[in-house]
């Protein structure tokens, strides 16, 4: 069974050219109440738009679990995973929104990000949305 890491790896962005954006869902985040030891449970959504990396999957899943037993509040653990991420990839752009389930009666999200020096986005591309189709008319 894989052991939980800190060690993030990356591969080469595939399309280095262009901006393009990867959206992540991790439902199963876990970290520690510092104060009382209890656990915290949270739904990580990660989105960013690669340079010249990306990273990879299952050591980002390892490097997730690797909070089990940490205890770390929401505000710093939020920080501390963008931070890594960061400085394992060098996005042009990364958001990590942390929505920490209710502890105490208080929901938290915390929402932290980073620009690459210099980085503007091209303007968004408006779409109009599809018509539901039918298989009868």
């Amino acid at each position: 069974m894989p052991r939980a890491s800190k060690k993030l790896e990356t591969f080469p962005n595939p399309a280095p050219r262009r901006d393009y954006a990867i959206r992540m869902q991790i439902p199963e985040f876990t970290c520690l109440c510092p104060k009382t030891g209890q656990p915290d449970f949270a739904t990580l959504f990660l989105d960013y738009v690669p340079d010249r990396s990306c990273v990879e999957l299952k050591s980002l899943k390892l490097y997730i679990w690797s909070f089990r037993d940490q205890g770390r509040f929401h505000e710093a653990v939020t920080n501390e995973i963008l931070d890594d991420l960061v400085r394992a990839t060098q996005p042009r752009y990364m958001r990590l929104t942390a929505r920490f389930y209710v502890r105490g009666g208080i929901f938290t999200t915390v929402v932290a990000e980073h620009r690459k020096k210099g980085w503007k986005p091209d303007p968004a591309v408006p779409i109009e949305p599809l018509e539901a189709q039918h298989s009868t008319r």
